[in-house]
């Protein structure tokens, strides 16, 4: 809107009102000279009066910050809101989250990191205050891949140099078991397969603390093994009545996903659960099968300590009997048998029986074989003098003494 006068700065007559966030301003429209200022309003309750306002109070001082960040704050907070987290997990994450977007690595990322940040604030946040939340969780509430994920949650990590607690395999047995929909009576669960959630919790701790001593944990998913543990913690409490319940209708009635290694990780822990139970006198004269061994879990896991030394080789056995069988004499039988069994205190005889067995990885109790390679062609098998010398070859042009002695002998002849 023109106005009537000329810029003292220039002559010009183009006068125009122009409202710079909430203050009008007389502003010439040829050099940009600022004429007048007007007041500085807010568009609440103040603009309506024309007020003057504090500028920090004004619609001036919210503009200043970026989209990017006013859309990351607000996805923090809804985070922040869905899982019901503390006002003080929320002002932590938001703060990480300016902090990051000021830092000079995440200012050429690509959008999709950027709106991954938001919920890697969060996720810090929670490990930082021992609230137990995984990456999963995060990244099905955020629709987004556990790769990508993970590595925008190193990068803010190691930029910020934050300090990040591990998540105990404890902490995600409640956290995974939490989602369960078998704890309070519903329409479509039967009124037996409803459970007391602290019970189930305690027995799923205790089964997948025995995973983590015959090394069923090592190395692989937890969310599988835990899953398993709670499929047979869930038996065990009321075997006559769940028995008959397939592993994927308890995933079902729960309401949790079955992931795919779970039935393996199942049938590990049954055959553990198997070989504690062969150890017991009172359940030798049965004939245990992976369906009755869950009747007696309660009784394996209280003498599970006594239970895996006598049904496995553990080190903490080796050593002693291997100093006792030392002390003999090079004839003596003792000496003898432990010529012959080293790696395990039983005899061969009793290990073909289905004796104890070492306690090892089951990658290395099973291992998998190893796909053939297709054979080379004419040209690959065709040398050239420029391939790489692998270390078994490099170990063949290494001499001995007497080479090295015939080598000088040689060299000093010539």
């Amino acid at each position: 809107m023109a106005a009537r006068g000329s810029c003292p700065g220039c002559g010009s007559a183009a006068l125009v009102e122009d409202a710079h966030y909430a203050q009008q301003q007389l502003v010439c429209a040829a050099c940009g000279c600022v004429l007048a200022e007007g007041l500085l309003t807010t568009t609440y309750a103040e603009e309506e009066h024309l007020r003057e306002v504090a500028y920090s109070q004004s619609t001036g001082q919210k503009e200043q910050l970026s989209r990017c960040l006013q859309r990351g704050i607000r996805r923090v907070q809804d985070l922040c809101k869905v899982l019901h987290l503390p006002t003080v997990f929320e002002e932590t994450a938001v703060s990480y989250f300016q902090r990051a977007l000021q830092h000079p690595s995440f200012h050429l990322v690509s959008l999709e990191k950027k709106e991954l940040l938001g919920g890697c604030c969060v996720f810090v946040t929670c490990r930082q205050h021992n609230w137990p939340l995984t990456m999963g969780t995060i990244c099905s509430l955020l629709y987004a891949k556990q790769e990508l994920f993970a590595g925008v949650y190193l990068s803010l990590q190691k930029e910020l140099g934050l300090s990040v607690p591990a998540l105990s395999l404890g902490d995600l047995v409640k956290t995974h078991l939490n989602s369960f929909r078998l704890f309070q009576h519903a329409a479509d669960i039967p009124a037996s397969f409803v459970e007391d959630k602290e019970k189930m919790v305690a027995r799923t701790m205790q089964i997948v603390e025995l995973a983590s001593e015959t090394w069923l944990v090592t190395g692989r998913h937890p969310v599988p093994i835990v899953t398993a543990a709670a499929f047979l913690s869930w038996q065990s409490l009321q075997p006559a009545a769940r028995l008959t319940c397939t592993f994927a209708r308890f995933c079902k009635l729960a309401g949790v996903d079955l992931p795919a290694p779970a039935h393996l990780r199942l049938k590990e822990l049954l055959e553990i659960l198997l070989r504690m139970a062969s150890q017991l006198a009172w359940l030798r004269v049965f004939n245990m099968d992976k369906k009755t061994v869950i009747k007696h879990i309660g009784d394996l896991l209280q003498h599970r300590i006594f239970l895996l030394k006598n049904a496995f080789c553990l080190e903490d056995e080796e050593e002693p009997r291997a100093v006792a069988a030392g002390e003999g004499s090079p004839g003596s039988p003792a000496a003898g048998g432990a010529a012959q069994e080293e790696g395990c205190p039983s005899e061969g005889k009793r290990r073909r029986e289905g004796g104890p067995r070492p306690l090892l990885p089951p990658c290395l109790l099973n291992p998998r074989k190893r796909l053939r390679t297709a054979a080379p062609s004419a040209s690959d098998s065709a040398i050239t003098g420029d391939e790489p010398i692998s270390d078994s070859e490099i170990e063949q042009y290494l001499r001995g003494p007497e080479e090295i002695r015939a080598f000088r002998k040689a060299k000093a002849w010539l």
